[in-house]
């Protein structure tokens, strides 16, 4: 064989760095699979949800879901994704939600590298920064739509990048990606925060100039907020999603909303990279764009205000921390890095990138979708080692509720709810689930009135007409109604115990 077939056969043989990146978190997120679908309860609801549009061909506008809000208007802003959930579910079980899951994130921080490449021009610090975004913002890689959110951020700073640089023939990409986004998951509104943040630098940095040079920002930025109201619940989608963040109670209520916890070693490449981001500005002696700066400001308060907040951090920050760290190492003139970087660079450009990727992804979806067996739905425990635990969720008390279905309406332990609807719906309609900006303050106040026997708590279950209930076996409800003489258990485990009347 000649040389240059040699390095033809090696070009295609090895897989190039994006590859390597890709395939490594691609398996990093199939090997926690369980983590994916255990730490949160919200799963369940939207593999039901999902299910139920699959087989009825309609997206539920009112809910079907809960006994305590039936017929309410309901704002489905993560119906696509819930779709895609049961698609992937039928095809591969719970494997099946996690192979789709793997395959956002790695997508997503194969954005993070090649953007990071565009703004650094160097391999190795597009490398480095895409694995401390991919570190910094694993704290909330869940079995959840917001995964989507992620995605969609990166692309969106992408082609919001490409305007900064003069680059606007393609602003219609914008309204495109949105479309999409407004159908996938709520947190589209990042989107428009972006945009007013991009805009808002290149004013202050360069004026107004030419009406030109601000024409795709104004197409691109019109078009997009057009293209949010294309979804089932048109102008109430924006109602609905500032409407929550704007609620204290709620939000001061659900954990991922509150700050980091810096105790804790998730949090740690998020601080990390806040102290890597504070020295590389302090080093640098060039400007930085204004834009840039906004970005890594306003991302950095609102990931200090909101743990759910940090994986856009990291991606938005990565290409502009990489960047930076370009800069400082040219003006300090570290010329060893910068020769390792090109030779590893010149060496990488002439690898064919993509098949390696391509042949992970294919080979994984087969073995999923080969080793699928039936799981909960009917009885039987899958040959997937991705199911929902006994230890967290009320997997044997739920079998039982199946076999001997109490009657009358239940109240169900909060976290629970989107299991239960994955196991028991429409059998049994739950009390109230993990979608806390539907059932809205009033219910969630008097949920915890009961779980914490405030005044009232037994007229709540009253007023709802609750005649069973499913909790904790250690929770203060149940040992309240252990000692009721117009409740008796049911049934117990180590996990649940069930009342009834």
């Amino acid at each position: 064989m000649s040389t240059s077939r040699v390095e033809r056969f090696l070009q295609y043989l090895l897989p190039s760095l994006e590859d390597v990146l890709f395939i490594a978190i691609f398996f990093s997120v199939i090997a926690l699979g369980p983590r994916l679908m255990n730490i949160d309860g919200d799963l369940g609801r939207h593999l039901t949800l999902g299910e139920y549009m699959l087989q009825e061909s309609v997206i539920p506008t009112q809910d079907v879901f809960s006994h305590t809000m039936a017929g309410e208007s309901l704002t489905p802003h993560e119906w696509l994704v819930q779709v895609v959930f049961a698609v992937f579910y039928r095809l591969a079980a719970l494997d099946g939600v996690v192979f789709v899951c793997a395959l956002l994130i790695a997508l997503t921080f194969l954005g993070v590298y090649r953007q990071s490449l565009k703004l650094s021009g160097g391999v190795l610090l597009s490398l480095g920064f895409s694995l401390a975004a991919a570190a910094a913002s694993s704290l909330h890689w869940l079995a959840r739509p917001h995964l989507v959110t992620i995605l969609f951020v990166v692309l969106w700073a992408g082609q919001l990048e490409r305007l900064r640089q003069g680059q606007g023939g393609r602003w219609w990409n914008l309204p495109l990606l949105m479309l999409f986004w407004v159908n996938l998951h709520g947190a589209f509104i990042a989107g428009f925060m972006l945009l007013g943040m991009y805009v808002a630098g290149e004013l202050l940095e360069k004026g107004w100039g030419s009406w030109q040079r601000w024409k795709p920002w104004l197409l691109g930025g019109t078009a997009s907020l057009a293209a949010s109201l294309l979804n089932p619940a048109g102008w109430h989608i924006w109602a609905t999603s500032v409407g929550y963040v704007r609620n204290s109670y709620l939000v001061g209520h659900t954990a991922e909303y509150l700050p980091p916890n810096f105790h804790s070693l998730s949090t740690w490449p998020f601080l990390g990279l806040i102290a890597l981001s504070l020295l590389l500005l302090g080093l640098r002696r060039s400007r930085v764009p204004l834009a840039h700066l906004f970005l890594v400001a306003g991302w950095t308060a609102m990931g200090l205000y909101s743990t759910r907040n940090i994986p856009l951090y990291a991606v938005l920050s990565a290409p502009i921390l990489a960047a930076l760290a370009r800069d400082v190492i040219q003006e300090r003139k570290f010329t060893w890095f910068q020769n390792l970087q090109a030779r590893i660079s010149s060496v990488d450009a002439d690898l064919r990138r993509g098949y390696w990727m391509v042949l992970v992804v294919l080979g994984v979806a087969l073995t999923f979708y080969i080793g699928h067996h039936p799981d909960l739905h009917k009885g039987a425990m899958s040959s997937s080692r991705n199911q929902f635990s006994s230890t967290t969720f009320p997997v044997q008390a739920a079998a039982w509720v199946e076999k001997y279905p109490p009657e009358g309406e239940m109240f169900n332990y909060f976290p629970w709810g989107g299991y239960l609807l994955y196991r028991l719906w429409p059998a049994q309609n739950v009390f109230i689930d993990g979608q806390t900006d539907f059932y809205g303050e009033t219910l969630t106040r008097q949920y915890e009135r009961v779980i914490t026997l405030g005044d009232g708590w037994e007229d709540v279950l009253e007023q709802y007409g609750v005649d069973w209930v499913i909790m904790p076996v250690d929770s203060a409800l149940s040992d309240a109604l252990r000692a009721e003489l117009t409740w008796e258990v049911a049934y117990e485990d180590a996990t649940a115990i069930i009342f009834v009347r």
